[in-house]
């Protein structure tokens, strides 16, 4: 039975900005842990489904609602990854049964490795029984509606509140992207790469002060888990939303991932290590939390836009010969383009989201799709300043998304990762500057201009 937990946020006096509109704010939580053995997504490596789990996982959700009746909601989730097939299917119930714009429904995954697989995400990475691929199915369906309950949930909690802004910084996250003898680049630890240790944390306070949510976000994979690891689990993710919540009792914390496509935990491998990094991180929400926070003015805007992403060329002939391979996963891609080709559809591009909401004039949030590599990160906190939230992993986790750079210098996330989504190969060189000009038109659309 679906169970769904609500923080009502009471109404009362609470100082703010001088003539500044209340917001309205509603938070839910749904318990997302499945309920029987179930194969875990991320490494490819496993040969058996969970064995139960050390926590429980969570759907989450945040709504905000303006003075002037904007309303955004945002779903934080301790999954690997939400395909466009999900995310599409839940906001168009969210539309029909709250009316909701798809613009201002932000679903969020954590990336983490210990969580259960949700088709069709990574299914090349995959070879399962009928009755694995019958659980799988179930528990995608079941997934659905909890979605949309806690969205639903989340807006029916709708009530007075202020919310702040401030950010920490949180420094277990390492650049992953080491160049081996000969330049190659493989997965290890790079201490030169490029990182964001920032941590952005958004609190929500009823009008007397106390604490009912915080949204806080960081750039890291949820990898210190291994394969051999059979619990689901949130991973460092879901260790710092219990440890927050525990300091914070009666509050919910909600995680949202930001662009950790090359970074790792460090060091990384038990159950000791993810604890003490989940505790790292909630101890310094924590810290900010009891700073003096910026106001958010209750303004919200919102906008959506999709751009096609171009893959490098490919032919028929090169999947003929990817299948006479000896890797089992290359072989499986291989003759799901090999259909494609076979059915006159070939991919050629993929539609990717790129979402941007602005609370007032002290928080925007960049929501991109994808495991989104730090540079993007890096280069949009640059043109567009120091304090936007840049999320990956943001309304459909289709592959990577590498940099131009990153493209350049080959490597898992730019290369060898597209096998196991399925892609045909990797994208064209332009895919950074295409989606660079669709985060110009969305933050324009909020009222955040480039840097002059």
């Amino acid at each position: 039975m679906r169970r769904i937990y609500l923080f009502l946020l009471g109404i009362g006096i609470f100082p703010a900005l001088a003539g500044a509109a209340e917001y309205r704010a509603g938070v839910a939580r749904v318990d997302i842990t499945p309920s029987q053995p179930i194969w875990m997504s991320g490494y490819a490596a496993r040969t058996k489904p969970s064995e139960g789990a050390a926590h429980k996982i969570w759907a989450k959700a945040l709504a905000l609602e303006d003075g002037k009746r904007g309303k955004v909601v945002i779903v934080t989730t301790d999954l690997i990854g939400l395909p466009r097939n999900v995310s599409d299917t839940v906001a168009a119930k969210v539309s029909q049964q709250y009316g909701l714009d798809r613009s201002r429904l932000l679903l969020n995954s954590s990336h983490t490795h210990t969580g259960p697989v949700v088709r069709p995400n990574l299914m090349t990475m995959y070879f399962l029984t009928e009755q694995q691929k019958s659980v799988l199915e179930d528990y995608g369906q079941k997934l659905v509606n909890d979605l949309v309950s806690v969205v639903g949930a989340a807006i029916g909690d709708l009530s007075e509140a202020r919310v702040t802004i401030a950010h920490g910084k949180a420094e277990f996250a390492i650049n992953r992207r080491q160049k081996a003898d000969g330049g190659a680049v493989r997965i290890g630890v790079n201490r030169d790469g490029p990182v964001d240790h920032d941590v952005p944390v958004i609190a929500v306070r009823s009008p007397d002060g106390k604490l009912r949510a915080t949204l806080f976000g960081y750039a890291c994979h949820n990898t210190t888990l291994g394969a051999d690891i059979r619990q689901i689990t949130g991973d460092y993710a879901g260790f710092a939303q219990l440890e927050l919540e525990a300091m914070q009792p009666g509050s919910t914390a909600l995680f949202i991932l930001l662009c950790g496509g090359d970074q790792n935990p460090n060091p990384r491998g038990t159950f000791d290590l993810a604890k003490q990094h989940g505790r790292t991180l909630a101890t310094e929400v924590n810290r900010v939390l009891a700073t003096p926070m910026k106001p958010v003015r209750p303004d919200l805007k919102a906008s959506l836009q999709m751009v096609e992403l171009a893959f490098a060329r490919h032919t028929r002939e090169q999947f003929l010969e990817e299948k006479k391979s000896t890797n089992k996963f290359l072989v499986s891609r291989a003759e799901a383009m090999l259909r494609a080709y076979d059915e006159s559809r070939p991919p050629r591009s993929l539609p990717y989201p790129v979402q941007a909401i602005r609370l007032g004039k002290e928080a925007t949030i960049l929501a991109l799709g994808g495991e989104v590599v730090v540079g993007y990160a890096l280069r949009a906190k640059q043109e567009f300043g120091d304090d936007l939230i840049v999320a990956g992993y943001s309304n459909d986790v289709m592959s990577y998304i590498p940099t131009r750079k990153v493209l350049q210098e080959g490597g898992y996330e730019a290369v060898d990762s597209m096998i196991y989504y399925g892609m045909p190969g990797p994208y064209t060189e332009e895919v950074e500057d295409t989606i660079f000009r669709s985060i110009g038109t969305v933050l324009q659309r909020t009222g955040l201009r480039r840097r002059r």
